[in-house]
């Protein structure tokens, strides 16, 4: 398809200002941007003239709607350093942060009179340069898969009862987007109540979800490979002065970093957005994530909202925006919409409502 030429011709212009001639890519994501094939054992190998996508019989039917692709009945690994020895590059790129310890091995013994470059940072790599950026497509299906989400929130608000277990809701969320529309789950569903909900990736389990306690939900689905990702929580049945104050402070602290994220700010500075109302309310040591995540192939993709994310935000990237505030032993509350940004702004993808919910 045409834009999958497209995508490997802009990476291709990156390739003289990170001195290399080719590059090589196994992260299944990766692969799945340039060519529209995703699995684990599906390997990219671009030259400035030529792109070999390396294969077996797997995936080779998926290949094929390619008007390029390479593939042996056995034997991929040997045969990907095959490829590469016979092509004439000189200096080849591979990406740090996804190319296994085994493999660059392999390619420092096999590939003699080839220079191995690694191209870019943990945070940013070549391909990333790319990816961070999404066009009208990505942007529709990460659209459609967030919408998903929240239609699964309309439903799942009305399901809650206290007595259920937290693993009930969390099926039951799963069940519902995966029924109506969405391809996959974005990450293990987060579903967690009382103090459990202080405990920001904590696994749902048997716990019986009270009367009185709130009950946090984290979720996302994919809709053709794009990832949502959203967090509401809600009070089930009645809610104490404490925790509705807690509740009004991360709201106003996601609410003002709504209104501030825009392209061209660094993600440190979005992270003070939520992270100055919180500390001004006294809670700021129990907010110690980052503030966002971009979301893309990957459910965590850059850029990153947080105090370790230097670099600006580049215009149509998607982010979460998540602050929240957990107490140890007591509660969490975290309010996560997931955003397009732009240069004055975001343009927020999430639907379902953010005001205190006591169901």
């Amino acid at each position: 398809m045409q834009k999958y030429s497209d995508r490997i011709e802009k990476l291709r212009k990156l390739f003289p200002e990170n001195k290399i001639d080719a590059i090589f890519l196994s992260k299944p994501e990766d692969v799945a941007y340039f060519t529209g094939t995703k699995g684990d054992d599906l390997f990219l190998f671009i030259t400035e003239k030529d792109a070999y996508l390396i294969t077996d019989f797997r995936y080779r039917e998926m290949a094929q709607k390619l008007d390029w692709f390479t593939y042996f009945e056995t034997g991929i690994e040997s045969k990907m350093i095959d490829v590469i020895k016979a092509s004439d590059c000189k200096h080849l790129g591979v990406c740090k942060n996804s190319l296994s310890l085994d493999t660059y091995l392999s390619f420092l013994d096999e590939l003699t009179g080839k220079e191995i470059i690694p191209t870019g940072d943990s945070e940013y790599s070549l391909v990333n340069e790319l990816r961070i950026i999404k066009d009208e497509e990505e942007i529709e299906y990460t659209k459609i898969a967030q919408e998903i989400g929240c239609q699964a929130f309309a439903h799942i608000i009305k399901y809650i009862k206290p007595g259920m277990t937290e693993r009930q809701v969390a099926l039951e969320l799963e069940y519902y987007m995966l029924g109506h529309g969405a391809d996959g789950l974005s990450f293990d569903t987060i579903c967690v109540s009382g103090e459990k909900s202080s405990l920001p990736h904590g696994v749902p389990d048997d716990k019986i979800i009270n009367a009185g306690e709130f009950l946090t939900m984290d979720y996302g689905c994919t809709y053709k490979g794009y990832h949502s990702d959203m967090t509401r929580t809600v009070a089930v049945s009645s809610a104490s002065d404490e925790m509705k104050n807690i509740y009004d402070i991360v709201l106003r602290a996601q609410l003002n970093a709504c209104d501030k994220v825009k392209a061209g700010l660094t993600g440190d500075v979005c992270h003070h957005f939520a992270l100055d109302i919180i500390a001004d309310a006294g809670y700021g040591e129990y907010f110690g994530h980052g503030l966002g995540h971009g979301t893309g192939l990957e459910i965590h993709e850059s850029p990153r909202l947080s105090l370790v994310y230097k670099k600006p935000i580049p215009v149509n990237s998607i982010v979460s925006i998540e602050p929240g505030i957990y107490l140890p032993g007591k509660f969490g509350v975290r309010i996560e919409d997931l955003a397009v940004v732009k240069e004055n702004g975001i343009i927020n993808i999430t639907s379902a409502p953010k005001e205190l919910i006591i169901i």
